[in-house]
């Protein structure tokens, strides 16, 4: 797949306050680096074929219908997933198509190489960032995947002085974490001058064990 071809797995418009200012429209791409144990979007993961491709310039036909929305409301564009970091190129083309105003936001876990992050950040208001866990055990037997490349990558935005446009979330995670696990989390993110956190507790169905 091309770097400004992509997998889109969902596009939910008009929500409001729940993944960044304003109204936002929600764009979902497919792939993921982790296999967390209790995954919100499991078809984010395998076989992408059944998804429709798009090319930046289409998605923005597609989404600017709402442009008014965003314009009134300091909304714009959430990019998840899956792992939007994963298609820097996307974004950033997608940026230059749409108005200046329009905020573009981020889900990502900061799986990434560095460079898709480096190169991110010039284009992004606001990073709505899923930690899971600071500690690198925990972390690892929740997602599979080590988490060096996080802590990499929050240094690296640290280093740019933009700690106060990321959100980041700490789940506590039955099984996996705990209250104690996820102050330990804090207190090494403020340490970093990360300020902004979102704190809540996964919901666990049996469908998802």
């Amino acid at each position: 797949m091309g770097k400004s071809l992509a997998r889109i797995i969902g596009i939910a418009r008009h929500r409001l306050s729940t993944d960044g200012d304003g109204v936002t429209t929600l764009v979902a791409f497919h792939g993921c680096p982790l296999h967390c144990r209790y995954c919100l979007n499991p078809q984010s993961l395998g076989d992408g074929g059944k998804f429709k491709e798009y090319t930046p310039e289409l998605l923005y036909r597609e989404i600017r219908i709402d442009e008014l929305y965003f314009l009134a409301t300091n909304g714009g564009v959430t990019f998840g997933g899956g792992e939007p970091c994963l298609r820097p190129d996307f974004i950033r083309r997608f940026r230059e198509l749409c108005d200046e105003s329009w905020q573009i936001n981020l889900e990502t876990s900061l799986n990434v190489p560095m460079d898709n992050i480096a190169s991110l950040l010039p284009v992004v208001n606001t990073l709505i960032i899923d930690i899971k866990d600071m500690n690198s055990e925990i972390y690892r037997n929740y997602t599979g995947l080590d988490n060096s490349l996080v802590l990499s990558n929050l240094r690296l935005i640290a280093d740019n002085g933009r700690q106060s446009d990321c959100i980041v979330r700490i789940p506590l995670i039955p099984e996996f974490t705990t209250d104690a696990d996820r102050d330990a989390s804090r207190a090494a993110l403020e340490q970093l001058g990360f300020t902004r956190f979102d704190l809540f507790t996964y919901q666990i169905r049996k469908q998802c064990l």
